[in-house]
């Protein structure tokens, strides 16, 4: 039944053969990598060899983000070259392997000498030998962002998407495939990671020959890309990572890659300040008196930076106004901007500052000016979420007027961080700038122009740190790295539910990218009630710092507070620099565990968590990882702030990672009810 490529040879078929990128036509009736439209109708390729390059380094993709390497000899791109003569359409296929680490970069080129319309074009195709894999990826929603989750392969077509115009709350552009005996420590797995900030598509296609072909890029729904003759069209580069020492290794590669050939600029390997934004300790109810005396509270207790966030600005003292114009409102800051920067210096703190560029409200003179500036099909009433519509990015005017307009805000002020917010899923797909054969570029053109607007705006201001946002975490992707090295990972600010949250968004991103807050309590998600010190020891292992009036807590808490924020500084390096691992899953036990490991392994921190107590419970130990078995390390409990508490004990590498660290007996975490934590210290014992 299978088509034949030789009518000489009825054996040789391309629907059981293994390829690289495939297409529609030539026998394999599985989905294809690439589906093109040519000028006849037709969707017929048959892709041919015709020659390859090798080269030192690693080559930028035009208009998008990506790795990156700063010397030559750190990777070598492969180049491919495939041809269909008659159609007139090449593609080149890149593939960079990375000289120190198990990664492979991957995307493709697609040209044409006539016009074709791409209605699919995949970044990375790759068809595996067998489907005995287990399938993990990272789903969920608002305030529960990448819960880890895990099932079989089977026959058929397993996927995570988007379609809501970013990668979303829903679902990250990531997934692995593990061997059944996989574990966090052992085992095989490859992972698959897509830079990209839009609709993606990434799944596992299994036949009934239990061949397994893996697909990732762009999502087919919704795109048409018409390619005029000449012009040359980029997927998105995806990222394959291999490890056969579990999900640490595959995460560690990760972790590595993306932290320093991901994220630019100067703050890549700058330790991040800690800081304090006045969300919810204000909300929109501030005026410059009330800002300045919160910032005064966090700086005695050794704050760095001081972020104000939404409200600022004209028009806006709630969600339904404001977005557009960005005037600053002189009622509430009558020096504006520049004048407050100012005070705050003067206070010795760095200023922080909210944005959400890529929206507009109703009401607005932006709104009035410019209605075709819109996402939004002329005669149809466009569907509002969250009062607010988005703006086409898609179209470069947009892009020019938000440029122009938040470089003229920013240029004299002291601003040293921005929070670059997204609060809303793209709905109306329509541009009005476009003709109807280009709609379906729109979600694609629509990213391409936020990573415009990044490039230009972190060139113009190379100083400032950049922190990505969209309601929390639905924007957390490799492609939002490249602009802003950390991402605000959660709307959910409460320590138990955070343990999940970062959990599962260590599988693939580092800690130093994962902006982690001490909230309230009771917490304004869950109402939940936790200690001051449990939600420390869960924001310390990422982009440090408090979202609170810490000018309301008792002179014990304030004191407390003093003692983390000078225990951060002190360790600040290793948590967000340092080797992480991952210990016990909150997603299968009653306690999490995790900790960073020094480079040279002579200092660690071990964080260690249960959620509920138990009565009259067994012993708790927890297996260690990453350090030198051959080395005395001393243990040291630290307490409340972060101090040592209790006694003290040495025991050696390889006690510790095999048989494990007691955790059991400590009365102090056995009285403190539930959602209680512990850090332990760890230092190589010198002779």
């Amino acid at each position: 039944m299978a088509a034949c490529s030789f009518e000489t040879d009825t054996a040789y078929s391309l629907e059981h053969i293994r390829q690289e990128y495939p297409v529609c036509g030539p026998g394999d009736v599985r989905l294809p990598a690439l589906d093109a439209c040519m000028p006849d109708g037709s969707r017929l390729l048959d892709l041919q060899y015709q020659g390859h390059t090798v080269a030192p380094g690693k080559p930028p993709i035009q208009g998008l983000p990506a790795t990156y390497v700063e010397q030559p000899e750190e990777a070598d791109t492969l180049t491919v070259t495939l041809a269909d003569p008659l159609a007139g359409v090449t593609v080149r296929l890149f593939y960079t392997i990375f000289a120190r680490l198990p990664a492979l970069a991957r995307h493709a080129e697609i040209c044409g000498t006539a016009p074709i319309e791409l209605d699919r074009a995949m970044s990375l195709c790759l068809d595996l030998p067998d489907s005995d894999y287990e399938m993990v990826e990272l789903t969920g929603a608002w305030a529960r962002e990448r819960h880890l989750t895990t099932r079989p392969l089977a026959e058929g077509v397993q996927a995570v998407y988007s379609l809501r115009g970013h990668s979303s709350h829903q679902f990250n552009p990531f997934l692995a495939l593990k061997r059944p005996d996989c574990g966090e420590m052992q085992g095989e797995v490859l992972g698959f990671s897509l830079v990209y900030s839009g609709n993606f598509l990434a799944q596992a296609d299994v036949d009934p020959y239990q061949v397994t072909r893996v697909t990732m890029g762009i999502h087919p729904q919704n795109f048409r890309w018409k390619l005029d003759p000449g012009q040359t069209f980029a997927t998105p580069e995806a990222v394959l990572v291999y490890s056969d020492r579990g999900l640490n290794g595959m995460s560690q590669t990760y972790h590595t890659l993306y932290r320093s050939r991901l994220a630019r600029g100067r703050w890549r390997d700058a330790v991040r300040p800690v800081l304090v934004n006045n969300w919810e300790a204000t909300y929109f109810d501030f005026n410059e008196e009330k800002l300045l005396s919160l910032a005064a509270g966090a700086k005695a207790l050794g704050v760095e930076l001081f972020v104000l966030d939404d409200g600022w600005f004209r028009n806006r003292s709630s969600d339904e106004t404001g977005l557009g114009d960005w005037q600053v409102d002189t009622a509430k800051l009558p020096g504006g901007l520049k004048g407050f920067g100012e005070k705050l210096g003067a206070l010795g703190l760095q200023f922080g500052l909210w944005i959400e560029p890529e929206m507009v409200s109703p009401g607005t003179r932006l709104w009035q000016d410019h209605p075709d500036w819109v996402l939004h099909q002329p005669g149809r009433r466009p569907l509002p979420s969250r009062h607010q519509y988005v703006l086409d990015l898609s179209n470069p005017a947009v892009g020019d007027y938000l440029y122009d307009r938040l470089a003229a805000l920013l240029d004299g002020v002291p601003v040293s961080y921005i929070k670059w917010d997204m609060n809303r899923s793209i709905s109306d797909a329509f541009s009005c700038a476009a003709g109807p054969d280009r709609q379906g570029q729109v979600l694609h053109r629509y990213i391409l122009g936020v990573y415009r607007l990044y490039e230009r705006l972190t060139a113009r201001f190379p100083g400032i740190l950049f922190e990505s946002c969209a309601s929390g975490g639905a924007r957390f992707d490799p492609g939002m790295l490249y602009y802003a090295p950390q991402a605000w990972t959660s709307d959910d600010t409460d320590a138990v539910e955070r343990l999940k949250i970062q959990y599962g968004t260590s599988l693939v991103y580092p800690v130093s990218s994962m902006g982690a807050h001490v909230a309230a309590v009771p917490n304004h998600q869950l109402g939940r009630v936790t200690s001051l010190t449990t939600r420390a020891n869960v924001a310390f292992f990422g982009a440090f710092g408090y979202e609170m009036d810490l000018t309301r807590l008792p002179p014990r808490g304030r004191e407390l507070v003093a003692r983390q924020v000078a225990f951060f500084k002190q360790y600040r390096p290793l948590l967000q620099f340092g080797t992480f691992w991952r210990l016990q899953s909150p997603f299968t036990h009653n306690e999490a565990a995790w900790m960073t490991v020094s480079p040279g392994r002579d200092t660690a921190l071990v964080g260690d968590y249960l959620i509920l107590q138990q009565a009259n419970a067994g012993y708790r130990r927890v297996r260690l990882a990453g350090l030198d078995p051959d080395r005395l390390y001393r243990v040291t409990p630290l307490g409340s702030g972060a101090e040592p508490c209790g006694p003290a004990y040495t025991a050696g590498g390889d006690e510790l990672m095999q048989a494990g660290l007691v955790t059991t007996g400590d009365s102090r975490m056995q009285q403190d009810g539930d959602f209680v934590s512990r850090l332990y210290l760890l230092q190589a014992v010198t002779e």
